[in-house]
């Protein structure tokens, strides 16, 4: 069985979902619009109701750099990939033009 990456959001997203359930849009609505699971909304708006959106699974508040290492890391995997599927295609298209 093949393991599903689990995304991670930035803390503005999620900040954003909050807010806009608490202006009054419904959490299915929201979810659908921003594409995540309905229970990911809820779990966000009663962890920003506890004080709690913002910190890591420790407790403790999660600091901009730490932010900016997940963010640069998620980049980096992600070119990677790409730069693996770009390998993939010119070696296909190198034999193909032979």
């Amino acid at each position: 069985m093949k393991k599903v990456p689990r995304v991670a959001y930035t803390l503005e997203f999620k900040l954003e979902a909050v807010r806009r359930v608490r202006g009054g849009e419904s959490m299915r609505r929201v979810a659908r619009e921003i594409g995540v699971p309905e229970q990911s909304v809820r779990n966000w708006s009663k962890a920003h109701a506890e004080g709690k959106l913002g910190t890591s699974a420790n407790g403790k508040p999660i600091t901009p750099e730490q932010m900016e290492i997940s963010k640069l890391r998620a980049e980096v995997a992600r070119l990677k990939m790409e730069t693996e599927i770009l390998k993939k295609a010119a070696a296909y298209f190198a034999r193909e033009s032979l």
